[in-house]
């Protein structure tokens, strides 16, 4: 408020001009005066005749008024578009490997509709992003994996089945399905999961009381395909990523089991936020486009 004061004082020229312009009383005006100068142990102003005269202490506030108001002024109308909900940073945290190439085919037609909104994906929670968004570190989480936590709540937003990727040089490729008992003699090769976490041992094997006779772990999609497509092992990847590497590279998709495993990315969030406009946009944006997923 002081810093408005002396910017409408020099521009009006008069404290009456100046109350008038900021809804003062003359003499709430000149009390608010005096208090910054005693506070400052400096006079602000002095009087050449009827004409108010800035100091040297004044003239540097008043320079400093007319880089800090315009960036104060600024600041209240970002806060209120936070408070609005349509300007911000979206934080989202990836909890499986291939949901990060999901989350490409959201992020471009999401970023044109919200142009006031970034996007920061971080990727350092993946396998453990639940306590990165009770925490507040993140603002969603993209999981295959919901839990019901208090104060969280999961979207499913994209469908999607796991399925096994082979050579097309393997013994099963010609196969349309597979059984836990097809692969107990096979290499198979995963993102660096907990077994625990892995749909193919969750829901294929371990029910089964199969296990495969060999498991490697490789950090990228592409190294994990090269390998197999080089009939070094077998891979299980959701049905939309296999199918687009296997329109270039040598490989077959198999359905796991004559049923499949059918699967859905979730985005998850804390309540007291899918309210907020960006948010529940992004959730929107990204259960429409489930059908638009480039493979």
């Amino acid at each position: 408020m002081h810093l408005q004061i002396i910017v409408e004082v020099e521009r009006r020229g008069s404290l009456t001009a100046a109350a008038d312009a900021l809804s003062l009383t003359q003499s709430a005006l000149s009390h608010s005066i005096k208090k910054l100068e005693k506070q400052l142990g400096a006079l602000i102003w002095v009087r050449d005749g009827r004409q108010l005269c800035l100091t040297q202490a004044g003239r540097y506030l008043h320079s400093l008024a007319g880089r800090v108001l315009p960036q104060l002024s600024l600041a209240e109308d970002h806060l209120g578009q936070f408070s609005a909900g349509v300007r911000g940073t979206l934080r989202v945290g990836m909890e499986c490997h291939p949901c990060y190439q999901w989350l490409l085919n959201v992020t471009d037609p999401y970023l044109r509709a919200y142009p006031d909104v970034d996007i920061d994906v971080i990727q350092k929670f993946q396998f453990g992003g639940l306590d990165a968004l009770l925490n507040h570190e993140i603002d969603m989480l993209v999981t295959p994996d919901p839990v019901l936590k208090p104060g969280l709540q999961f979207e499913p937003v994209f469908d999607y089945e796991q399925v096994l990727v082979v050579s097309d040089q393997h013994r099963l490729s010609a196969n349309d399905w597979v059984t836990p008992e097809d692969l107990q003699s096979e290499i198979l090769i995963s993102y660096p999961v907990p077994l625990e976490r892995l749909d193919i041992y969750r829901s294929f094997f371990t029910p089964a009381g199969f296990l495969p006779a060999l498991h490697k772990r490789i950090e990228t999609t592409d190294m994990i395909l090269q390998m197999v497509s080089c009939a070094r092992g077998v891979a299980a990847l959701p049905r939309w990523l296999a199918e687009r590497y296997a329109a270039s590279m040598s490989l077959t998709v198999l359905r796991l089991g004559q049923s499949g495993i059918a699967k859905q990315i979730h985005l998850g969030m804390r309540k007291v936020d899918a309210s907020v406009d960006y948010i529940a946009g992004f959730v929107d944006l990204a259960r429409s486009m489930e059908n638009s997923v480039e493979v």
